[in-house]
């Protein structure tokens, strides 16, 4: 009971938003009319036990009239219960569309506000593979919710339901005790309730390992779907590098964890299999048995026991669904921890992103830094606090040696970096644009993959195809509308060409450059720089690199020497921009 208070407030959280969300009344109508189709489902249940005693009875007198008519009442009934069965599947999987579509949507507006996607692989005891939590976990926990919830509200009426009648055709059995004799009423109904009781707790006690392997398989099936991705988004790195027999170990470790997991819940399954469907077998008969007593002294006829036979079922069946559902539950149970960890990640992130270095854009010209120290991740300092002011239009380079802290830098700059102190201020509506060393390439058509990251319908083709041409591309002009996985087809040199056309396409205010030409010569890198400079007069360049060619494409330049206590940041003399 102590650890199932958490789990109910657990699910309640990650339940709750959408019941009142603004969806909240098709939903809400939705689950209205599934429920009353599962009362529907139990009142023909009800039906049907009934009809069992009359059938019965039938044949047992050879009344072949009453046995033509209560086939006949039976087709009606099994009609309707298809009907409604099938109709209350195709609703419940609308609801679970509707109700995954908008989870999925939340998940990844917080995943992807405050740039948490970025954040999440430096935030202590960070979420393993979100993109599993987002995909498989979110759709396991409506399917499983819905489909649990609503099986056990239709066995708690089923059990009201049946509770009385069997009550009813229990009658008192008498049991001699020495000289005296006890009466128990309704006899049937506490030998189902014994054997529920009893077969609950030992489901519970051969399951419970369950939970935390199924937490755990997600986990590992998720890590090897990731590693084999990796393989083919680098299949270029590791075939250079003849890297098969590494990342087959790999793989085959990854998998290995897998097998062992599967073992264990091959181990538990079987073991809890063995007891579930020796209970379920026995429960065919056992209500038989219990009530032939009754049969055999003529108190009742074929049809009672029939019938008492059918509710014993359905009263012993509701008391047993802990047991029949105990696989499901601890799935469930691993799916809400799993989620609900996840959920707290990104909260935590995103309290994280809001401290910190603060960000804010003010009405001012430049982009200027306030006693701005950037740390690590474990707070240790890597730029000590420094006072800037990049003026618009000035070019201004900023270098320094590997490991000094240029690119955290550029993640500063660029919103990214929460670790630190201080406060940098951008000009109010000024528009901005970062292009890293490692451009971004989506998945879609060329246009696509140029615009990016504005819409494509919005920019004529012959634009694009124009700063292609400009930036040494212009044998992919007439490619615009294929479709590739641009990222693999085209060479790193290529992909940063790819970067400065979208900034002629974009025209920012301000363009910031962390190595964006480190895979150029320096030929291609001179042409560019001045391709900016002659096309986009406006736009205001700060650049971090490390060659010393740059200098002289730049008005300005800034260095980090490094120091006991961190970076510091210091101006030296430029060579005049060219």
């Amino acid at each position: 009971m102590t650890a199932f208070k958490p789990f109910l407030r657990d699910l309640w959280a990650l339940a709750r938003p959408y019941w009142f969300s603004e969806e909240r009344w098709p939903a809400r109508g939705l689950l209205a009319v599934i429920v009353g189709m599962n009362l529907g489902l139990v009142y023909l249940s009800v039906l049907l036990n009934q009809w069992n005693n009359a059938f019965y009875n039938a044949l047992q007198e050879k009344d072949y009239d009453t046995f033509v008519r209560q086939l006949l009442y039976f087709v009606l009934l099994v009609t309707a219960f298809i009907v409604i069965a099938v109709y209350r599947l195709y609703l419940r999987q609308m609801l679970e569309i509707r109700w995954r579509r908008w989870l999925t949507d939340r998940f990844l507006n917080d995943w992807l506000g405050r740039q948490a996607y970025y954040r999440l692989q430096f935030a202590e005891g960070a979420t393993d593979n979100p993109d599993q939590r987002i995909s498989d976990d979110a759709r396991l926990f409506v399917n499983q919710t819905l489909i649990i919830s609503l099986d056990l509200l239709s066995n708690v009426v089923t059990l009201i339901s049946f509770f009385g009648i069997l009550w009813g055709l229990s009658g008192t059995l008498t049991i001699p005790l020495g000289g005296m004799s006890i009466a128990v009423p309704g006899y049937m109904v506490w030998v189902a309730l014994l054997y529920s009781i009893v077969g609950t707790w030992i489901a519970h006690r051969l399951g419970r390992p369950l939970v935390g392997i199924n937490f755990q398989r997600q986990r590992y099936e998720a890590d090897f779907r990731f590693a084999l991705v990796r393989v083919r988004e680098n299949a270029e790195g590791v075939a250079l590098y003849r890297g098969e027999a590494d990342e087959l170990g790999s793989l085959r470790d990854r998998f290995a964890a897998i097998v062992a997991n599967w073992r264990d819940v091959m181990r538990f399954t079987k073991r809890l299999t063995w007891f579930t469907a020796g209970f379920g077998q026995v429960a065919n008969v056992f209500p038989v048995v219990v009530a032939a007593p009754r049969y055999f002294s003529g108190a009742i006829q074929l049809g009672g026991l029939m019938q008492t036979a059918s509710a014993f079922g359905e009263v012993q069946g509701a008391m047993s669904w802990f047991v029949n559902a105990y696989s499901t539950l601890a799935e469930w149970k691993a799916t809400v921890d799993r989620l609900t960890g996840f959920t707290a990640t990104l909260a935590r992130t995103g309290r994280e992103g809001a401290s910190g270095i603060a960000h804010e854009r003010a009405p001012q010209p430049e982009v200027s830094l306030a006693r701005v120290g950037v740390r690590l991740p474990d707070d240790r300092a890597l730029v000590q606090p420094v006072d800037l002011a990049l003026a618009p239009g000035e070019s201004v380079l900023l270098s320094g040696p590997s490991g000094s802290g240029k690119s955290t830098v550029f993640r500063v700059l660029g919103g990214l970096w929460p670790y630190g102190e201080g406060r940098v201020s951008l000009p109010e509506g000024a528009s901005f644009l970062f292009l890293p060393q490692k451009p971004y390439l989506p998945l879609g058509a060329l246009r696509a993959v140029v615009a990016y990251p504005k819409a494509a319908e919005g920019i004529a083709d012959d634009d694009i195809r124009r700063a292609l041409a400009d930036c040494g591309l212009g044998h992919l002009g007439r490619r615009l509308d294929e479709v590739q996985n641009w990222a693999q087809q085209l060479s790193p040199g290529e992909q940063q060409r790819i970067a400065f056309a979208r900034a002629l396409l974009y025209r920012p205010d301000w363009l910031f450059l962390d190595e964006a030409t480190s895979a150029l010569d320096p030929e291609s890198e001179s042409a560019l720089y001045r391709l900016v400079k002659e096309r986009l007069p406006d736009t205001t360049l700060v650049s971090i690199a490390h060659r010393a060619s740059l200098a002289a494409l730049h008005d300005r330049k800034l260095e980090l020497r490094r120091g006991a206590e961190g970076s510091r940041l210091e101006e030296v003399a430029a060579t005049p921009a060219a």
